[in-house]
């Protein structure tokens, strides 16, 4: 199989170079030429198989110049018990609300969030992607987070050789929890630096540097090149895949739903890279009725899944959803290449969206998007009442992502009367990473205490639930990065955390 620039066609790479390389030349992200397609014989398989099976076999059809032994060693050592202790999958299905509502947690991994799912797995086939394409460089991890991804990915290529990560993050911009888990982190090959402005701030400044040929060369004298680990890179995303195939095989044999039944998959997302995926695993086959693309009020994606029009000319909110305030949604790219199979449009709106802040697509492309999705918003408050009724309710705790994905599910159900088809809610983070916004949204009050360990203690009192260790163990955990910077300095930074300086 090969992958293409969504502003190039004329670009090529097989798999193994489009996840070393991370972003395309020209500033376009890499996607698959066609969506390989899942029989009725895979899905029986892939029904009675494990986890780590399935995502083998996944995986297979989209990485082709990889050997099935290369992919199975990938998979064996991303998925253990260790970092993904509680069970033999890496994931769980809970069932809460009504029968047709399932809650995917994401979250078991050694960071609490669902970039786990892919990150533990990425730092694996980019080394391998390094080794095939003969790159005997080091590879810079460049990458910047809302909160998650940069926690995840510090951790999952800690101390891996060959590799270095810098992470940039906005200084304001995430949860005391999300801070506290960057800048603890321990390994020798990584670097965390704040970013005074918001995430969009973060992400653009590293789209700049991966197309800065100044800095590129500099990199390669001394033996050095970029990657990411966001989701703008493959290795990111085709993991993503998986775990909605695995829900609905798992859904299937425990005779929750009929083989072939059409199911809702409901993502609360920022980025699009999580939806995306969900997307890409429908053009395989997976039965899904409606892609429902919950944010919050950085509502930037509800709008353009309405009415066509992406502007991200608008007030920036720093949300109790921080991972989700994002105002240039990196992924839809991708949608936008497969929706037009035309590089020279998506290179056109991307040149809008550049300059101007905004473009809007064709009549044909705002019917597809109608067809696929369905977009809401949640605000703060009706996020906070979330969290607050399915406690009360349902005794079930959850973050406030995964709630503004609840909520914008009861939009949907409320305009659509959609409620015989089952679905499958995307739970992203650990509710401890929030234990603060999550315990006054319990208690309908501020808690009185500055710290936000006794925050957790005292959420896991009123929840009956487990501190996650990963959490418990950020309290005694000595802070090692301290260092911020403004955005037209992430590229000295880059160059003093590399060799090229």
């Amino acid at each position: 199989m090969k992958y293409r620039s969504t502003r190039d066609f004329s670009q090529e790479a097989v798999s193994a170079q489009a996840i070393a390389q991370g972003i395309c030349e020209d500033g376009g992200l890499f996607v698959p030429e066609t969506f390989p397609k899942l029989t009725q014989q895979d899905f029986i398989f892939l029904q009675n198989a494990d986890y780590q099976t399935r995502a083998q076999k996944i995986l297979s059809m989209y990485l082709t110049d990889f050997s099935a032994d290369e992919i199975e060693d990938c998979v064996k050592r991303a998925y253990t018990e260790e970092k993904f202790p509680g069970g033999p999958a890496p994931l769980s299905l809970v069932n809460i609300d009504s029968a047709n509502l399932y809650l995917l947690e994401l979250w078991h991994g050694p960071t609490c969030a669902f970039k786990d799912m892919a990150l533990q797995l990425l730092p694996h086939l980019l080394t391998k992607s390094l080794q095939k394409i003969q790159a005997n460089k080091t590879a810079i991890i460049l990458v910047a987070t809302s909160g998650d991804t940069g926690k995840a990915a510090l951790e999952g290529f800690r101390d891996v050789p060959g590799t270095k990560i810098l992470v940039f993050y906005p200084e304001d911009g995430v949860s005391p929890m999300q801070k506290r888990q960057m800048v603890t982190q321990e390994g020798k090959n990584v670097f965390v630096c704040a970013i005074a402005g918001n995430f969009d701030d973060a992400q653009s400044g590293v789209k700049k540097l991966f197309t800065d040929s100044e800095i590129r060369q500099k990199l390669s004298e001394c033996g050095e090149m970029f990657s990411s680990a966001n989701s703008i890179n493959l290795g990111r995303l085709l993991p993503q895949i998986v775990y909605y195939i695995s829900a609905y095989c798992d859904l299937v044999k425990e005779s929750r739903i009929k083989e072939g039944e059409q199911v809702n998959v409901v993502v609360p997302t920022g980025n699009f890279g999580n939806i995306l995926a969900a997307f890409y695993a429908k053009q395989m086959g997976l039965p899904v009725h409606k892609l429902i693309c919950a944010s919050n009020s950085n509502n930037v994606l509800t709008d353009f899944i309405r009415t066509g029009i992406y502007d991200r000319n608008r007030t920036f909110y720093t949300t109790i959803s921080p991972s989700m305030d994002i105002l240039i949604s990196s992924n839809l790219e991708r949608l936008l290449s497969h929706l037009t199979k035309s590089d020279c449009q998506v290179r056109e709106w991307m040149d809008s969206l550049s300059k101007t802040g905004r473009y809007e697509v064709t009549d044909s492309v705002k019917v597809s998007l109608k067809d696929l999705f369905w977009a809401g918003c949640c605000s703060d408050q009706n996020t906070k009442q979330t969290i607050h009724n399915l406690f009360c309710d349902e005794h079930y705790l959850c973050d406030p992502h995964t709630a503004v994905a609840v909520n914008v599910y009861h939009q949907y159900l409320s305009e659509t009367k959609d409620e015989k088809i089952p679905a499958i809610i995307a739970s992203t983070a650990s509710p401890y990473k929030f234990s603060d916004n999550v315990l006054s949204a319990i208690l309908e009050k501020p808690y009185d205490s500055e710290n936000d360990f006794q925050k957790a203690v005292k959420l896991s009192e009123l929840s009956d639930t487990e501190i996650p260790e990963p959490i418990k163990a950020l309290s005694d955990k000595k802070v090692r990065f301290t260092e911020s910077c403004h955005p037209e300095e992430m590229k000295q930074e880059v160059l003093k955390f590399s060799d090229a300086e």
